[in-house]
């Protein structure tokens, strides 16, 4: 059967995915598939820097909004719902573009990974969160680091719940996620892909992107919305995106704002750095660098080129 051509947008956090995606789909009639695990949320608008309405142009974008807060979602759960929809936007007739900095997200979709049907354990689960809970982040994913190097090396100590995901798996099955993930890749993908990752030669360009982008969130109402899940949602994992839980000493009284945004603005700067990292080991990865550019136009013509030719190659 022949493959679906997919365009997969990558790259750290306020680095200029979406205007790309968007300028794509504008110039090749596609459609954008979002691939970001916070963006799935309902309400949680300008914390996940969603697409507004005006920045779309209309273009058609999916998996944005659907999720309510106080539900759990999986990978597998978003791989099956964003094959649907590029299968729909293929059948359409149009060119499916993956955009997002959930790398996760994208690799388990573009390399088909085939998840396990095995129902989770929840009282092992419940078992595992409360070892959590007590002996801390640094001795689980130590736990994690004896059976399953590989996994624990790119998990973060924020990284709770894909910990004890990880624990669990292991205790459960007998076999590590690294083995599990190479026994899932036993099929092949459906997909053509080309990579297109956008970053800045000059980090500093993208750390002053990252800390203006937290004052125009603020500009846009930030305040009220962390306000509201913190008193309504703070025991969801959604509460748990950036932008909410640096917020929360503030509403406690615990700290000043001036203190809490810098803090946010610090962890997203980290947060760019580990999807970088994560990016960085894909070596089919296109990079774009906007700082190489005279303008956006220019930029985005060199990546038309480069998708041009790969169309051209994968008809």
């Amino acid at each position: 059967m022949k493959k679906i051509p997919v365009i997969a947008v990558v790259g750290p956090t306020a680095s200029g995915k979406t205007s790309l995606s968007i300028e794509i789909a504008k110039h090749f009639l596609g459609q954008v598939v979002s691939a970001d695990s916070m963006q799935i949320y309902e309400k949680m608008n300008i914390a996940t820097a969603k697409p507004t309405d005006d920045e779309m142009q209309g273009i058609p974008h999916h998996l944005i909004g659907f999720q309510p807060i106080d539900k759990k979602f999986s990978v597998a759960e978003y791989v099956t719902l964003a094959k649907e929809c590029i299968e729909k936007i293929h059948n359409q007739g149009g060119l499916p573009i993956v955009a997002g900095g959930t790398g996760l997200y994208v690799d388990s979709l573009i390399q088909n990974i085939q998840f396990s049907k095995e129902d989770s354990n929840t009282e092992l689960r419940n078992e595992l969160t409360k070892m959590f809970d007590e002996k801390g982040a640094e001795f689980m994913l130590e736990l994690l680091r004896e059976i399953d190097p590989e996994t624990a090396e790119k998990l973060h100590l924020n990284d709770k719940s894909r910990i004890i995901r990880a624990l669990e798996i292991f205790k459960a099955t007998g076999k590590t996620m690294t083995e599990q993930k190479i026994l899932s890749r036993e099929e092949e993908s459906p997909f053509d892909v080309l990579y297109i990752g956008i970053n800045y030669r000059d980090r500093n360009v993208l750390y002053d992107r990252i800390n203006r982008r937290v004052d125009i969130m603020v500009e846009n109402g930030l305040l009220d919305e962390a306000k509201d899940f913190y008193n309504t949602s703070r025991d969801t994992t959604a509460c748990q995106a950036i932008g909410y839980k640096e917020l929360a000493p503030y509403f406690n009284g615990e700290k000043s704002l001036e203190d809490c945004l810098e803090s946010l603005k610090i962890e997203t700067r980290h947060y760019a750095k580990r999807q970088l990292t994560w990016f960085r080991k894909n070596e089919n990865i296109n990079w774009v660098y906007p700082d190489d550019y005279e303008n956006a136009d220019e930029m985005y013509k060199s990546v038309f080129e480069i998708i041009d030719k790969f169309l051209k190659e994968v008809h």
